[in-house]
This record gives C-alpha cells, structure tokens and sequence, in this order.
C-alpha cells in the first residue's frame, strides 16, 4: 500500500475541490486615464457551468453613491436612461473577444467617468459557487491652465495647473511647465521652465518658480516679464506608481490646452518729423533730407531709436503705388541697403548719416531724373531686455517729401514713306522711318513693323500684326512673320541713328495691309540700364493690289459611286476657272483628298492622299488593306483612285485645291484655298461570289452522304436479309407438295 498523505494536506485539498466554482474577473488595481481618451475595461469569466457563451453587466459607482446600470450584453433595457443616449451615440460600447470574455468601452472620457465599475454574469451553474461579479476603480487624468493671460511688462506671471484626479497614497505625480511660441507644443523650440518631480523636487531658473499649493494644484511663477516672454504656456502632468524592487513606472500622463500669454508694455512716445534742407532745381544738382524724433519722454533709458528709407516713384492716383527701400537699421545700429540704392551707396553717390541722436540724414549727390518722386523716414523705437538685446517696439512713419522739378515734356515724332512705287504682287515693298525727339536725353530707338489687314479681308480684318522688330541694341527678331517659305523674305535695318528702312521681298496678295513704325525711345539711366522715355506710331503706307485675278471653283465626280467589295473607286477633282484667261504654265495647284467615313459629315475628316504643285505625292497609312492612289489627269483634273475597296471605304470624299498663280514678275502667288462639295460612295458585299464557295461545299456534302446512304442500304439488304427469303421459300414449297398429296 502506498503511503498515506497527511490529515493537514488532505484538508486543504478538500477545501479547494469544496471552493472550485465560477470566477469573474476585471484588472486589479486602479486604472488612471486622461481626459479625451478611450477607457477600455476587459472582464472574463471561468470555471462556470452552462452554455459556453456567457453574458455580461455593467454597472456603474461614481465616489459615494449607488450603482447604477451602464450595459448589457443580452437585456435591451437594462442600461439606466441617464446612459441610453451615449450608447445611441456609440460613446459606450460592448465589445466581445471570446465566449467568456467582453471588453467595455468609453470613447472621450471625462472626469465624470470617475468611479467604480461592475462586471457582473447571470448564473448559468447549477450549483451556486464562486463570485459573480467584480468590481475595478477608474481615475481620470486631466490638466488645465487659463486659456489667455495678459501681464503688464515688469509684473509677475502667475499660472495656474489644476489636475482633476485624486492624489492617491501610492501614486506620485510629476509636474513639468514648458514654453514655446506656438500653439503646438510637439513643434521645436519647446523649452522647459520649471519641474516638480515624483520625490517633490523643484528645478527652476532664478526668476521662475514652481510651488505646490495643494494635492490639486501646482503655480508657476515667472518673475519681471518682458516682451519675450509672450507666448503659450503648457502644464504636463505625469502619474508614477510603485512596482517590484523599489522602481516606479509611469500609469498615466497629460499634457493641457496651450496657455496665451501676452505681455503688454508702455510704449515710447514721440512724433517724427521729415524736411528737405536741399531741393535740387536740376539734374546732377544734390539732395539733402533730414529725418528727425521730436516730443520725446524723458526717462526712456531703455529705449533707443534706429531709421529706415523708402522711395516712392510718382504716379498717377488710379495706380498701384509701392514703396522700395533704401536702407534699413537694426537695434545695433547696423546699416544695411536695399537693391535700389546698394551700388550707388558702395560708389558714394547715395550717403546715410546721423548728425545726432534724434537726426538722421540722407544725402543724393547727383539727383537723376530716375530719383524724383516721394521720400519718407520711419523711425523705430527698441526696447532693452532682461538679457541684454533690443527688440523691437514701435514705428513711427514721417509724411512724405516730394522731390520734383519742371521737365519738359519729351516729344517723338515718326514719319514713314515710300521711296519707290509700289507695282503687283511679286515686286519688293520698301518702307523708311524718320524719326525725331526732343527733351529725351541720348536716346537710343528701337522699331517695331506692324501690318493691319484691310477691311475688306474676310480672313482677319482689323487684326494688327507684328512682323520684325530691332531693339535699341540692333538685335533683331521676327515676331509673327510665319510663312516657313519667306523666312529670309523680311529685312529691318538701321540707315542711321534716326532712320530705319523696312524690305519685304516676293510680295503676294495676302500681304495686302497697313504697314506702320512703332518707335520706343530709350534713356540711359546707369550703366547698362535703359529707361523707357517715349513711344511713337507712324503713319500708315498701304499694300494695294489693283487687279482682277481669276475666280478658282472645285467639284468631284465619280462613274462608281457604289462599287462591290474589291472594285476600283474612282473619283475625279475638277477644277474650274472663271474670269481672266490663263496659261496652263502660269497655274499650279495643291491638291488633297479627304474623307470623312459616316452618312453625315458629322466625325473629323481624314486625309487621305494629296499632291502640290511640284508633283509630290504624299499617301496616309490607314488600318485596312485597300490602296490610294492620285495623278494628276490634266491641268485641271486631279484622280483619286481605291484600288481593292473594303467596307471601310464608305463614307463622303470631297477634294481641297490652292491655286498658285505666276505673277507678271515671274513669282509664284499662292490664292485662297477651296473646297469641293462631298460625293457619298457606298461599298456593297457580292451575295453570289460570297455564298458560291458554301453552296458548292453543301452540294457535295449531300451528294455524297445520299450516295454512302444508298451503298448502306444495299449492303445492308442484300446480306443482312437473304438467309430469312431462302427459309420462307422452303415453307411455301412444302405447302405445295402436301396440296398435291
């Protein structure tokens, strides 16, 4: 026999079978949360009886006060009606993980949240054992400071964290206050102030200190503000707990909303005032201006007082009027220049001064025309930090002083002419520009050639074109001269200092306009720079062609305008001439085919082939297997021909025909283009040549499936059935005898 255990032993084991039952169980300890977070709370049970899915209720004890019903798994009512609406809502959830566990979940916690949750499951034993429900305590986390604070200069910043959680015996807190200009306290250039750490441990600045006033609030106090000290102000609270070993970790932290501090500041008082001591009669002659700080309070130590220039060009009072710099001081006294001034200044023609210490002067050598206009001072005041450094405090603008004398107006003057006569279209057109100025000082021209298409030119009338400008550097340059073949056929060119000649070559019909000089006359201001002075248009010399050319028709013919699938298509241009008779060596054409493949001519036509007058053809690849081709027939008939048509060939085609025409110069004219009218061709299926192939093969396979028929059947009778005929025969035979018998 085995050795007995011990009665001690034997007890306890009796004891824990007597014990064993349903177990519900929720974290132990007390969970701390941060306002505006989700509070997830799991709850499971064990060892129980019954079906395997168990259901759950929640219920809910803030500090003091009864249990009241948040959720349930399985009744529909049980939750109480100060909770029904955030369930509608989804703020309160059950979640279910497994068949004996579920999780409760409160999205945006608040410190009304605060208290004691029960999870508690119906009984499914048969037998009532073990504990049924389970209690967890939740404390909200939450940190808040004043949202705007306005402190005088020099006073004492006083803020405020409030933390809403109760301060437990085994939980220490850690108070951290930072800085930062921006609202976002995760951006850089947070710094921090002042801790409180968990051992109640302050490390702070001399003029910053932290105090803990009671269990709920920790001050910081910022001693003789300044202007630097206007920002936004955060409190980070942090919970520590005890754990094994004397460590401790982190349960819960929160930072609060930003703090807005603004520091104000008296501001220094003073008035400035700007007056010219030298006006300049003349260019070249000086400039003088004197900016000065008047009506000063005294006992302003901290405050000293720094100057910045600015010129604005004289306008009229319907324009954008924009000031540029001229120079600018820092607190330092540091001189710095604006892009306007910065070459003069470093050649000593623009002079920044301070004769004292409420004056300060700018001096202009030699005035340009360039320097009239609008000068005004502002005078900034900067403050003396606690460390040492200026900031800035206030501006100060001075009114305007306006530095002008008589010019007299600058006159331009163009004419344009026409050394030789003007004959037909083919001759070169030759066009001069004199051109004269008065009070523009050294003045450098640049022309621009515009043509402006008569009234009666339906293309584009009243349109002004620019043809070929020279700049007042002679670069020249083709505007929106387009024509690929008379690139060369435009020449502008300075004669003298004063005159500019124009040249068009090989002249055509459609050069027919208004041909004017637009002249700019440019100043020199400083060294390589120009200043637009004047501009000027001339009169206008005309391109007139008087002559009565033919009048040009086009027209398309086709003999097989339906065809059968792999006929030929033949279509026919035909031009026609009306009015003055020409030679057929004086007439050439460009000739293009298109189509457009509909019944309507709804869908963007195609070009299919087409020949210029030199005789070049030129064919588009298509998609189907048909071919083009286009010859000229004579002068003026033009074939278009499709040789295997397909079904895609349908459609309408129509011919595009520019006539050229030989000028008595002997140069090539180029008139309008013209379009014929369409021609519709339709393209139809040969039902015969296309059932001829299926007929032919069904014929055969008929004839010979009747005949393999046939052959079956003979076959099939003449072996299959003649032992049965030779039987029959011997019956009737002995019939036959026992008749005669």
């Amino acid at each position: 026999m085995g050795r007995l255990a011990p009665r001690p032993l034997l007890l306890a084991l009796l004891s824990l079978a007597l014990c064993r039952g349903r177990v519900v169980r929720v974290p132990t300890g007390t969970l701390v949360r941060v306002v505006g977070t989700e509070l997830v709370i799991p709850c499971n049970v064990s060892d129980y009886d019954g079906p395997s899915e168990q259901n759950f209720d929640w219920s809910f004890s803030s500090l003091g006060s009864s249990f009241v019903e948040l959720a349930s798994t399985w009744e529909v009512g049980f939750p109480a009606q100060l909770y029904q609406e955030r369930l509608q809502r989804g703020e309160i959830l059950l979640r279910r993980t497994a068949n004996d566990a579920v999780e409760l979940h409160i999205k945006n916690v608040q410190p009304s949240d605060q208290g004691h949750y029960k999870c508690s499951t119906p009984s499914t034993d048969a037998t009532v054992q073990g504990n049924y429900e389970d209690t967890v305590q939740v404390k909200v986390l939450r940190a808040a400071v004043p949202k705007n604070v306005s402190v005088a200069e020099g006073k004492e910043l006083d803020l405020t964290c409030n933390i809403t959680t109760d301060r437990a015996d085994d939980v220490r807190p850690e108070v951290t206050w930072s800085f930062s200009r921006t609202p976002d306290s995760t951006l850089p250039g947070s710094r921090v102030l002042a801790r409180l750490d968990r051992d109640s441990l302050v490390h702070s600045s001399p003029h910053i200190a932290l105090s803990h006033v009671d269990a709920r609030s920790y001050h910081l106090l910022v001693r003789d503000v300044s202007k630097e000290n206007s920002g936004y102000y955060f409190c980070h609270v942090s919970l520590w707990a005890p754990g094994h070993n004397r460590s401790w970790h982190k349960v819960a932290e929160a930072v609060s909303s930003p703090a807005a501090v603004g520091v104000t500041w008296l501001e220094p008082d003073y008035q400035v005032y700007l007056n010219a001591s030298k006006v300049p009669g003349f260019a070249d002659d000086p400039t003088e201006l004197a900016c000065r700080v008047v009506d000063t309070k005294s006992g302003e130590a901290n405050v000293r007082f720094t100057v910045s220039w600015y010129y604005r060009m004289n306008r009229r009072s319907d324009d954008v009027v924009t000031s540029e710099l001229l120079a600018v001081m820092d607190g330092d006294w540091t001189l710095k220049y604006g892009e306007r001034s910065k070459q003069r200044a470093q050649d000593g023609d623009f002079i920044f001064s301070k004769e004292h210490t409420d004056t300060f002067n700018f001096r202009i050598q030699r005035t340009t025309e360039e320097d009239r206009g609008n000068y005004y001072c502002v005078v900034s005041a900067w403050t003396k930090q606690r460390n040492n450094s200026w900031v800035k405090s206030k501006d100060v603008f001075s009114k305007p002083v306006n530095i002008f004398w008589a010019l007299e107006d600058s006159v331009l003057v163009v004419k344009a002419r026409q050394p030789k006569p003007f004959f037909a279209a083919g001759n070169t057109f030759e066009m001069t520009c004199k051109v004269s100025s008065k009070n523009i000082k050294s003045p450098r021209y640049s022309v621009l050639i515009t043509a402006e298409k008569p009234v009666g030119d339906l293309s584009s009338p009243n349109e002004t074109k620019y043809i070929i400008s020279l700049d007042q550097d002679s670069v020249v340059k083709l505007e929106n001269w387009t024509d690929a073949s008379r690139v060369d056929g435009v020449v502008l060119e300075k004669v003298q200092e004063d005159e500019f000649r124009y040249r068009m070559y090989q002249t055509q019909v459609s050069d027919a306009g208004l041909y004017r000089c637009m002249v700019t006359a440019w100043s020199p201001v400083r060294g390589s720079l120009w200043r637009e002075a004047a501009t000027s248009l001339s009169n206008p010399i005309e391109i007139d062609f008087h002559t009565s050319g033919p009048i040009f028709n086009a027209s398309v013919h086709s003999d097989t305008p339906s065809v059968i699938r792999g006929d030929l298509i033949k279509l026919f241009c035909i031009i026609t001439v009306e009015g003055a008779a020409l030679d057929p060596d004086d007439m050439a054409f460009d000739v293009s085919w298109f189509a457009v493949h509909s019944f309507g001519l709804d869908k963007a036509p195609v070009l299919l082939s087409s020949l210029d007058r030199k005789g070049i053809v030129t064919t588009s690849r298509r998609d189907w297997k048909s071919d083009l081709s286009l010859e000229r027939v004579s002068v003026l008939e033009f074939l278009l021909q499709v040789h295997g048509s397909e079904d895609q060939d349908f459609g309408n085609y129509y011919c595009s025909v520019t006539p050229w025409v030989k000028s008595p110069t002997g140069s090539w004219q180029k008139e309008a283009e013209i379009h014929s009218k369409p021609v519709f061709i339709t393209v139809k299926m040969d039902v015969l040549n296309a059932f001829k192939y299926p007929l032919l093969i069904g014929i055969g396979l008929s004839t010979v499936i009747g005949l393999l028929s046939c052959l079956i059947g003979y076959c099939s009778s003449h072996w299959c059935c003649k032992k049965e005929v030779q039987e029959t025969r011997r019956e009737r035979r002995r019939l036959m005898s026992m008749e005669m018998d």
